[in-house]
């Protein structure tokens, strides 16, 4: 691995191991909901899928529970141990196929052609330089099958902006530099953003360039839309308020202007070629 992913790599190893395993259940339902639904709606019952980052292996059990057998792949090996515990202490390690801690960027361990749907919902926000996108994508056209499916996630450059102004307001002018190149790359690193450290926020019309010519669009939504800051009210409601909030934010979420609110864009693309 590269230097800054291997940064990456301790970054979820250690300062934020165990938020992780808890983000999208306790702080982010919304986003985990809304995700699975477009999974459930793209991903086939016992289809071979490899997941790109597999964070606390939450979708790793919504696949596995639909009969999906998983390659799993991460650059954090905490993040890899803790998804296949999830597994097995779920019932389901008979759906891991194998097990890699690698880069997104070259995949050495996953055959060509051989996957019906991969998962890409983290390392292209970790990914700063465009070459190492560009190889991102294309390793996913690799091994994807004809036809194949891509699930791949970005942030929203504005989420940073809107953080930054709530808590440090009176900082800004001392940043001005930083921000101008920001807004023109979208690049982040650990001196100016401890808490993701090297990353790369994107734009709408950025993060569906990187798939153009490869992928046939099927979908690109934000997957909070206008739910972003108060998540986790979902977890208060009675299923059938949810599921209704939900069907209102899934709805939303591929306008402009859901977009334009959520913190996470999602891209669901077939393999054109």
């Amino acid at each position: 691995m590269q230097a800054n992913e291997e940064s990456v790599a301790r970054y979820y190893d250690t300062a934020i191991f165990e938020a992780e395993l808890t983000r999208l259940t306790r702080d982010c339902p919304v986003e985990r909901a809304i995700t699975e639904r477009w999974l459930g709606r793209f991903v086939a019952a016992g289809a071979e899928v490899a997941e790109l980052g597999v964070g606390a292996g939450i979708y790793s059990e919504f696949l596995a529970r639909r009969g999906c057998r998983l390659h799993l792949v991460d650059v954090s090996a905490r993040l890899l141990e803790a998804a296949a515990d999830r597994l097995r202490a779920a019932g389901l390690s008979e759906s891991i196929a194998a097990i890699s801690c690698e880069s997104a960027t070259s995949l050495v361990s996953l055959a060509g052609g051989a996957f019906d749907a991969v998962l890409m919902l983290g390392p292209l926000y970790h990914l700063c330089a465009p070459e190492d996108r560009r190889r991102a994508v294309a390793e996913t056209v690799r091994i994807l099958k004809p036809a194949g499916v891509l699930f791949a996630a970005g942030i929203n450059r504005l989420s940073y902006l809107r953080d930054f102004f709530h808590l440090f307001p009176h900082v800004v002018c001392g940043r001005k530099a930083f921000h101008e190149q920001y807004l023109r790359n979208g690049n982040m690193d650990p001196d100016h953003a401890p808490p993701i450290g090297f990353a790369h926020l994107c734009t709408v019309a950025d993060f569906r360039e990187m798939f153009r010519g490869e992928f046939e669009e099927l979908a690109v939504a934000g997957v909070e839309s206008f739910s972003n800051i108060c998540q986790p009210t979902l977890n208060d409601l009675p299923s059938e308020e949810a599921a209704a909030w939900l069907d209102l934010i899934e709805i939303t979420g591929t306008t402009a202007e859901g977009l334009g609110m959520s913190d996470h864009f999602l891209y669901i693309g077939r393999r054109s070629r």
